[in-house]
């Protein structure tokens, strides 16, 4: 048996997959929590030794046997998260991740120094918001400058695992593109973005090397072999940000497939062969990691939403969906406007999740349960329809995260946004992504094209066709939402 690990530092844990590409067969797949601090005021943080803590733990989960399988591994990483690091690459300060948001006044400061948020996209192909990680570096330059000064590299968060690792300091062109400083049309850092971040300091200085195509970084560190358990000296890949290797995993490699991630935070990206950038800013000008373009929207609030809803309501798995499809369409009304942690898009940093529509009729388990579905896959909708607007069609959506475990859940995103939900059976979004990066390490000289259409197969029994009943009635209840969206961001502007 040989095979290739993908590795997934999330938001809520660590996971290791291990995949027999000989049998096509995931021969383990194990994860170790995380921590997160997060507070009222935006912040959102966890310590990086929380990280290595848990894929240490991860690892042990999986048998001995198959860990000293590994021909090679991958690294999918949470995206935009800032990991500042000394001389030593020790890490200077807690990391800031991409549900962060306390860094509002930052980006502001940022676009100014640009010209505006217009001259922003002009210039780099994305405004500056927050979670990005440009307005993380200028937080801690402004708050902590004597460790600012100590700075001796940015990282993201999968080059953080990247480096320890392999001993190598390096960054993705997909990952690199979400931090706000790369400009995406020539795939080069923006010295007018990094000038704006610091006018004083040449921050191009503290940034690692620019990976533009997959290939060994490095080979696993003897100490940390020994660790974990693993064959030492198997090669590193390249990796990448989440929503890259999840575009690899679900197979949108190709234009006409959008991925719809249902996870904490919900995404809506797709593939390109051209920067498509947005004039507006709602759809992030991201690069792929696998030469090409990756347009896509993020929202703060997904599972995130249904899951505080099931909770406040005590409702398991089955009850959720028993109930969820007790409900009619549209919850008799009732409208939730899922943004409980701020939101990117729309971008409402400082908003807080609402319930509107209530009276004494429809105050029911069931609707709130299925109108928080409802919201958390309208606000997706509006990302499917921004693609449309700038040429990108889904042809088909590809459903991945934990929501796409909902029968219900995924009924709804091909009723609500009118194309057919496609479940994969491997089913496991960027974590087989970076598997399926190493294995293209593994097989010198293979497209991941052919690579994704070999060990990609659809589960025809979960994946749903949009009901046309059900379609033209979301029509009028998603501009319903969308009015109500209208009336309540006057409140948090």
């Amino acid at each position: 048996m040989s095979t290739v690990i993908g590795i997934d530092l999330g938001t809520q844990s660590v996971k290791v997959l291990f995949y027999d590409f000989g049998e096509r067969q995931i021969v383990g797949n194990e994860s170790a929590p995380l921590d997160l601090h997060q507070d009222d005021t935006g912040v959102a943080e966890q310590q990086s030794h929380w990280w290595l803590t848990a894929l240490k733990d991860a690892f042990a989960k999986v048998d001995p046997a198959v860990r000293k399988s590994a021909a090679a591994m991958a690294v999918s990483g949470q995206q935009h998260g800032f990991v500042a690091v000394d001389e030593s690459n020790e890490v200077l300060a807690p990391v800031k991740l991409w549900c962060d948001t306390s860094t509002e006044t930052e980006c502001t400061e940022i676009m100014d120094a640009c010209g505006g948020r217009e001259a922003c996209i002009e210039k780099a192909g994305n405004p500056i918001l927050p979670g990005y990680t440009a307005s993380k570096v200028k937080w801690f330059r402004k708050t902590k400058p004597s460790l600012y000064r100590k700075m001796d590299c940015i990282l993201l968060p999968h080059d953080y695992l990247n480096l320890y690792l392999t001993g190598e300091r390096c960054m993705e062109m997909g990952d690199a593109s979400g931090t706000g400083f790369l400009d995406v049309r020539k795939r080069k850092w923006s010295e007018d973005m990094l000038h704006a971040i610091d006018a004083e300091r040449d921050l191009t200085e503290s940034l690692p090397p620019l990976r533009t195509t997959n290939e060994a970084i490095g080979a696993l560190r003897p100490e940390v072999a020994e660790m974990m358990g693993l064959p030492a000296g198997i090669p590193v890949g390249t990796g990448g940000g989440d929503n890259m290797m999840g575009a690899i995993g679900t197979g949108n490699v190709r234009p006409g497939k959008v991925t719809m991630s249902l996870g904490t935070s919900g995404t809506v990206h797709a593939h390109a062969d051209q920067p498509i950038v947005d004039p507006v800013g709602n759809i992030a000008a991201f690069c792929s990691s696998t030469g090409a373009w990756l347009p896509l929207l993020c929202t703060m609030n997904c599972t995130v939403t249904t899951e505080l809803m099931r909770s406040l309501l005590g409702a398991d798995m089955a009850s959720f969906e028993m109930q969820i499809a007790a409900a009619g369409r549209g919850a008799e009304g009732v409208i939730t406007l899922p943004f409980f942690n701020g939101e990117r898009t729309p971008n409402l940093p400082k908003a807080r999740a609402c319930i509107v529509g209530l009276n004494s009729h429809n105050t029911r388990p069931e609707n709130l349960l299925r109108s928080a579905v409802e919201g958390a896959t309208y606000s997706l909708k509006f990302g499917i329809d921004e693609l449309a607007s700038l040429g990108v069609e889904a042809q088909e959506i590809v459903v991945t995260g934990g929501g796409a475990r909902s029968d219900q859940w995924r009924q709804l995103v091909a009723d609500i946004c009118d194309a057919p939900a496609v479940v994969l059976e491997q089913d496991e979004g960027a974590a087989f992504g970076a598997a399926l990066q190493a294995l293209q390490i593994v097989e010198k000289g293979a497209a991941i094209e052919d690579l994704a259409d070999q060990h990609l197969t659809r589960d025809e029994s979960r994946s749903c066709e949009p009901k046309a009943a059900a379609v033209n009635n979301y029509k009028e209840l998603y501009t319903e939402y969308q009015r109500a969206v209208e009336a309540v961001a006057s409140l948090y502007t």
